[in-house]
């Protein structure tokens, strides 16, 4: 199903949803009770201000889109197959990540490195530091009436898997064997993460990157530990993008002065 209909058929079910009103009470019948099947419907009005008498599909439409981030349906419509992938991977993951949650960030990678992530970068962010990475918990209500099952099995298994590998990072900087083998993934996805980037200097990102540096000062940090070992590496294939991202706009910026 292509993400326009995707979002075409959460729209026919929220309305669904709505016309499942009934008044809750006799005394009271201002205030309008619902079966829902697919939504809470009652924490979506109650949080987005909604007019439980006046709400039809279009009206639906809208609010779906600025559940995914959009200002009004109409854009929802207008936007790139990229944005719409983008947009329904917030979808499916509310549980970790509200819209608003996820343009916060974006303002923030982007305030502090002085740019504009393409719509292509944005969903490779989204992808390697929350979809694909367990823990994340949305500040925002998941308001699925049925949220992911699979999302939550995983985590379980992950959380047990942690418990028994026993291999634990205790102490920092890394030593030895243990950091050699750092170096060594950080080296790997380094070359997945800037061939997927196409950064626009990418001679001068591979001057700046310093595998090394990046294991000793940045991936770990103290307050993190103990932490499992075999996790720990983990975070380097989720987190390497948002550095690769700073060297290719330092990369920018020295090319700009050598010219």
């Amino acid at each position: 199903m292509k993400p326009i209909d995707f979002f075409k058929l959460q729209s026919k079910n929220l309305f669904k949803d709505y016309k499942t009103q009934r008044p809750a009470t006799e005394a009271d019948p201002s205030y309008f009770g619902y079966d829902p099947k697919y939504f809470d419907i009652n924490g979506l009005f109650l949080d987005y201000d909604i007019d439980e008498e006046n709400f039809s599909l279009m009206n639906a439409q809208h609010l779906i889109a600025k559940l995914v981030g959009f200002r009004k349906w109409t854009d929802l419509v207008k936007a790139s197959a990229t944005e719409l992938e983008l947009a329904k991977m917030l979808f499916d993951n509310q549980h970790k990540l509200s819209a608003e949650d996820w343009q916060m960030y974006v303002r923030g990678v982007e305030s502090e490195n002085n740019t504009t992530l393409s719509p292509e970068f944005k969903l490779e962010i989204l992808v390697q530091v929350f979809v694909n990475v367990d823990g994340h918990e949305s500040t925002f209500q998941d308001y699925r009436l049925k949220p992911s099952q699979p999302s939550e099995i995983k985590s379980e298994i992950t959380n047990r898997i942690i418990a028994k590998t026993g291999k634990k990072i205790t102490s920092l900087p890394l030593k030895g064997k243990n950091r050699d083998g750092f170096v060594e993934t950080a080296k790997s996805v380094f070359e997945t993460v800037i061939w997927r980037m196409e950064p626009q200097h990418p001679e001068i990102v591979r001057k700046l990157w310093n595998p090394e540096s990046y294991i000793d000062n940045v991936l770990l940090k103290d307050d993190m530990l103990p932490i499992d070992r075999d996790y720990a590496l983990s975070l380097i294939d989720a987190f390497l993008v948002h550095h690769v991202l700073e060297l290719a706009i330092q990369a920018d910026e020295l090319a700009i002065k050598l010219n």
